[in-house]
């Protein structure tokens, strides 16, 4: 059976999606659309301006199946999961380093936030298809590996995460397999690797996501800063495949209960991130800056499992990706948001 019969599985399924609001989320929301699935998209309006959910992610609370709460809000949660055939848990603080700040909201969207929507799962079993956790590549922290080698994670790998959200996502995972265990239970679990893509929105004080930082960054003719020489390397996985990874998880039935990557299997630097923005912008100048201490070479997915029970891999290389992006930026200007071209005017005269 090829990709495209297994998701006939979603055509007129309910499918509630938290954090539907998010670059992964709302992608996810309309892939289902196009599926003929309903998706109920559930979350909170507040990580981003409300331009940026309007004209960027294309999203409005006037739509039916747009339902702005919060996933703490149990009688809401359990509402929803009543009525749907599968859940897609990707509501997270899912910023590492405002998860660092502020370890109480990491705790209460990430702990609280999911304990709520897997007791309400738990609750619904009866009916509920499947759920599908979304963890992240960050509960690995460094393995076996150090510093200063490149890693190839399998998910059978020690998980040592180095982080507030990755001990969260880690708790999450651990929960799911112990709130869902009953024989009427189904869950799969999707770690993450690093996604990125179109319309994918920078914030403030955050600078994991390198694809946009660099892109709107050369936009407004600000240099690139490479740590290190740009020598580390991250799975950059478009947001299209991160998409469809997920909804195949949900319903291909080797996934029951398994833990799986969602990566390319290719570890790309953050230097050739940044010569295939240059192709664009020929003029972004590049400043070797000192890699911090705590900056790990990083790593890749291995996907020998996502491939053998899925029977998928990912369609969308990282040269097609950022060009892609970069081609939605120079369409969409008004996504680089006000704080970053306020920023651009005071380090621009440096910059020069």
């Amino acid at each position: 059976m090829n990709t495209a019969d297994r998701f006939d599985d979603l055509k007129d399924a309910t499918v509630m999606v938290t954090g539907g609001f998010g670059l992964v989320g709302s992608r996810i929301v309309h892939r289902l659309r196009a599926l003929g699935a309903r998706p109920l998209a559930v979350g909170r309006l507040d990580a981003y301006g409300s331009s940026v959910y309007s004209s960027v992610f294309n999203i409005s609370p006037r739509d039916p199946d747009v339902i702005v709460g919060d996933i703490t809000d149990a009688p809401l949660i359990d509402d929803l999961v009543k009525s749907s055939d599968f859940v897609i848990h990707a509501a997270a603080l899912a910023d590492v380093a405002a998860c660092t700040r502020n370890p109480a909201a990491a705790l209460t969207a990430n702990i609280h936030g999911t304990q709520t929507v897997l007791d309400a799962a738990a609750r619904h079993s009866a009916t509920l298809q499947r759920l599908v956790f979304v963890s992240s590549a960050s509960v690995y922290g460094l393995g076996s590996r150090s510093a200063d080698r490149q890693a190839r994670f399998s998910e059978s790998d020690p998980l040592t995460p180095g982080s507030v959200y990755a001990n969260t996502k880690l708790w999450g995972e651990h929960q799911s397999a112990l709130a869902l265990s009953g024989a009427a239970d189904s869950y799969a679990i999707v770690r993450y690797f690093s996604v990125y893509g179109e319309p994918q929105v920078v914030k403030e004080n955050s600078h994991s996501w390198v694809v946009a930082w660099f892109a709107m960054r050369a936009a407004l003719g600000l240099p690139l800063h490479l740590n290190g020489g740009g020598a580390q390397v991250r799975d950059f996985v478009h947001v299209d495949d991160i998409a469809d990874a997920t909804l195949l998880a949900a319903v291909t039935g080797a996934a029951h209960r398994r833990t799986l990557n969602v990566g390319t299997g290719q570890a790309t630097s953050i230097r050739r991130v940044a010569d295939l923005v240059r192709r664009h912008y020929p003029e972004a100048r590049l400043i070797e800056t000192p890699r911090p201490l705590d900056d790990p070479l990083g790593g890749c997915a291995d996907t020998t499992r996502m491939r053998q029970l899925l029977g998928w891999v990912p369609q969308v290389s990282v040269e097609d990706g950022v060009d892609r992006y970069v081609r939605w930026l120079e369409q969409t200007p008004e996504a680089i948001p006000a704080w970053l071209r306020t920023a651009a005017q005071t380090e621009a005269p440096a910059a020069a």
